[in-house]
């Protein structure tokens, strides 16, 4: 009977040691499913990850390039604008000096014919409106900034002057303009017509 006892009681631990073998074996398996489940989990969240960056940077990219297509573009208009400004102020400058060199003539004969006239002519009413239309014609010009060069008692300057005769003067030093035989302009400062002189030898 004990014998009968001790070799079911043995073969129950058997069989207890065998389950629980089963179950650490089984639950083993489990944790490694499980594992590489994990593992599959990370390395797919990794590449997701991978080709989220990758979108990023090649939206990015495109971002860039467009960007600075922009900016060139705007660089190239901005340089258009300024050299259209330029040429636009160029053909002006052009155009205002041909009007001028034009006038000027004008300018020239309305002078001497009120140069030649008397004192009692003068005072006679085509005389004075001859006058009036004249001033109004300077007043005109100097607002375009037409101005006259100054040359009688001045130094002769061959950058405003144009010398074509020398003569004799006690009044004037030797290299001073003593005789202005036709006026010269400038326009903005620059010389649309050179003042015709006679300078003291």
């Amino acid at each position: 009977m004990e014998e009968n006892k001790e070799q079911i009681l043995e073969e129950e631990t058997t069989q207890d040691e065998s389950v629980i073998d089963t179950e650490e074996t089984a639950s083993e398996t489990e944790n490694t499913e499980q594992d590489s489940k994990g593992a599959d989990k990370k390395s797919e969240k990794k590449k997701l990850k991978a080709e989220k960056k990758d979108k990023e940077n090649k939206l990015q990219e495109k971002v860039d390039e467009l960007e600075d297509r922009v900016k060139r573009q705007m660089a190239e208009f901005d340089n258009f604008r300024k050299r259209t400004e330029k040429e636009k102020a160029a053909m002006f400058e052009t155009g205002a000096r041909s009007v001028i060199e034009k006038i000027l003539p004008v300018v020239d004969n309305f002078e001497r014919g009120l140069g030649a006239l008397s004192e009692e002519e003068l005072k006679q009413p085509f005389a004075e409106g001859m006058n009036m239309v004249y001033k109004q014609m300077m007043t005109e010009l100097e607002k375009l900034d037409v101005k006259a060069i100054e040359a009688v008692g001045c130094e002769f300057d061959p950058n405003l002057h144009n010398a074509v005769m020398q003569v004799e003067s006690e009044e004037y030093e030797s290299g001073v303009i003593a005789q202005e035989l036709q006026r010269g302009y400038t326009y903005r400062d620059t010389v649309i017509r050179y003042s015709m002189v006679a300078v003291v030898s």
